[in-house]
């Protein structure tokens, strides 16, 4: 269903049971796959893909130029995957030939009223970003995060799986997965303790069981309570890597270790984010 008044470019490609409400519109480069639902008002341009389900609230603009005075018209992307909810005010910007020409977000997102999302980022599934929350040229979300209303996050800042930002926080230092960070300029507070048991109730970002309600045993209590042991342990001073050296062997098994550990192995150029930062 396209409402009259919304111009959609004949060369769009709009699947079934497509909602198009009044005065939108949608360009010749638009794919939107099926269920696909824009209220009102809503601005779709460039080579932008919009998975199965997504519902785009007023006021959004997606796919429009990147904000980057580098940004000569190149032909580049925008792949937004399948029920997310994008509100009020949104922006989201296609990628830059410089920064590999993809801005990438995953499945079951929600973006609340006037956040951003710059040119080639990369989001991942079941992120929360709140209000007015904008992040940076090629910065990574990963998994199931939750970034707090009127934070900012700084360009190329990598944020892990399951890792929550406080309301207002300054994000400049890479933060671990489970990870929880606050501060006017970021720095570790400690553990998602709910994020990691919401995870093992195996609930999603917005407090739904999944299917079936299974545990999932990655994230089981006793999992959790070598997590937060072997946390002291990597944090125990400045030199991250002297310390995770140090570490007894065994907290190396666990997957949740794992994961941190290998996040901060995973870009020594970046600088993580520590209970030190504030200092």
């Amino acid at each position: 269903m396209i409402h009259k008044s919304s111009a959609v470019d004949p060369k769009a490609k709009i699947s079934k049971n497509v909602k198009i409400g009044p005065f939108c519109y949608v360009g010749p480069k638009v794919q939107l796959e099926e269920d696909v639902e824009l209220i009102s008002n809503v601005h779709i341009e460039g080579d932008t893909k919009i998975g199965q389900k997504t519902k785009i609230f007023p006021f959004a603009s997606i796919g429009t130029a990147p904000q980057d005075l580098k940004y000569k018209g190149e032909d580049t992307k925008l792949v937004i995957g399948k029920k997310n909810t994008i509100r009020e005010y949104v922006t989201i910007n296609p990628g830059t030939q410089t920064g590999g020409g993809l801005t990438k977000i995953g499945d079951g997102c929600l973006f609340m009223i006037s956040s951003h999302i710059a040119h080639d980022c990369n989001v991942g599934n079941n992120v929360i970003i709140a209000n007015n929350v904008p992040l940076g040229g090629h910065v990574v979300v990963e998994d199931e995060a939750i970034i707090g209303g009127n934070s900012a996050v700084q360009q190329f800042t990598r944020i892990g799986k399951l890792a929550m930002i406080g309301g207002m926080t300054g994000v400049l230092n890479d933060v671990i997965p489970y990870g929880l960070s606050i501060g006017n300029r970021n720095y570790l507070k400690g553990l998602n303790l709910i994020g990691l048991k919401r995870a093992f109730l195996k609930t999603n970002a917005f407090g739904i069981r999944d299917e079936g309600g299974s545990a999932n045993e990655k994230y089981h209590r006793e999992n959790v309570l070598e997590l937060s042991k072997a946390y002291n342990e990597i944090f125990a001073s400045k030199n991250l890597s002297d310390n995770i050296k140090k570490m007894n062997g065994a907290f190396k098994k666990n997957p949740l270790v794992k994961d941190i550990i290998d996040f901060i192995g995973d870009d020594k150029k970046r600088s993580i984010c520590t209970p030190f930062s504030k200092e």
